[in-house]
Order: C-alpha cells, then structure tokens, then sequence
C-alpha cells in the first residue's frame, strides 16, 4: 500500500485593506459643449446610435485651492436619446448623465455612455 501524503490546507490571503463595496456605482454627470457629432446610425438589432465629444471647462476646489479644469470626453448615446441628440449642433450646451465604460475589450479607453440629455441654453463653455 502507497504511503499518502498529507495535503496541506490552503492558506488564504490577507483581506486587502479597501472596505466591502455592497452596491457598484458608476455615474458621472458632466456639463459640456458639444464640439463633434458622428452621424446616427444603427445597431443590428435596429437601435439608434449616436456617438459625439464634448468640451468641458471649469473651476473646481481642490485642497483648498482653486483649480481650473478642461478636458475632452468621448460620448455615446443609444435608443430615443440618440435620435433626440441627432437634431443637435457643435456649439450646443449640455449636461449629460450617464456611466462610464471601456470603448472596446481592445481599448481601456474611457467612454460615457449617455442616459440622459438636458441642453443648456445661452451656456458659453469658452470653447
């Protein structure tokens, strides 16, 4: 009869020092001047796509100092929001809410995906 060896128990790690998330959360909400309108088109399945940039620029707080801040966001809006975000033009004012995903499982690029449009009126963004 074969001697049998033991197996060791595994040990496991250490709990890393982040807190438990109970619930993820993903969204941004942002304010901006569209500055790029692709041309709508449509998935396979028939929904409406709209994929747009936006310019943002704005003092915020940070440690107490002021801070100005500009920068340039990829969009993308499907469904009744994109067919609405059609009828719009570069120059127009908007705040957008929505999520933030990876353009492709190729690209880790950032892209906000676009729940809901509200356009701003008589809103310079210095752009």
């Amino acid at each position: 009869m074969p001697l049998r060896v033991p197996r060791r128990k595994r040990q496991s790690l250490p709990s890393s020092p982040r807190p438990e998330v109970t619930a993820q959360q993903n969204e941004l909400s942002i304010t901006g001047c569209i500055i790029e309108l692709a041309q709508l088109r449509h998935t396979p399945a028939g929904v409406p796509v709209l994929n747009f940039r936006i310019a943002h620029a704005s003092e915020q707080i940070e440690a107490e100092l002021p801070r100005k801040v500009e920068c340039e966001l990829q969009a993308v809006t499907l469904g009744q929001t994109a067919i609405m975000l059609r009828a719009a033009k570069p120059g127009d004012g908007v705040k957008l809410t929505g999520f933030l995903a990876a353009k492709s499982t190729q690209s880790k690029q950032l892209v906000l995906h676009v729940e809901q449009i509200e356009f701003l009126e008589g809103m310079n963004h210095g752009v």
